[in-house]
């Protein structure tokens, strides 16, 4: 499992993250969040998530293999507003 986290007061909306994982969206108030319904073509063995926001963060916690796309949109983040991190040692 693994999470990603979206600090939205550092995310800037220039959106280099979308090109990057298709789970990442922009928002009514033009930052980014997550919305594991917007892939348009889920790999196999993919899943939705759980996905937690607030005013200040978006949090999903995601159990498959998109991991390596969800690390490529974090290191997109030219204002890294954007992390991911194993849960619990299972990657």
């Amino acid at each position: 499992m693994y999470r990603v986290t979206i600090d939205r007061d550092a995310c800037d909306g220039v959106f280099a993250c979308l090109t990057r994982d298709p789970r990442f969206v922009e928002d009514s108030d033009g930052i980014a969040t997550l919305d594991p319904d917007a892939d348009p073509a889920p790999p196999d063995g993919s899943d939705d998530g759980a996905i937690e926001r607030t005013a200040e963060t978006v949090i999903g916690a995601f159990d498959d293999e998109r991991v390596q796309d969800a690390e490529a949109a974090a290191d997109a983040c030219p204002f890294d507003a954007i992390t991911v991190e194993d849960v619990e040692g299972s990657r």
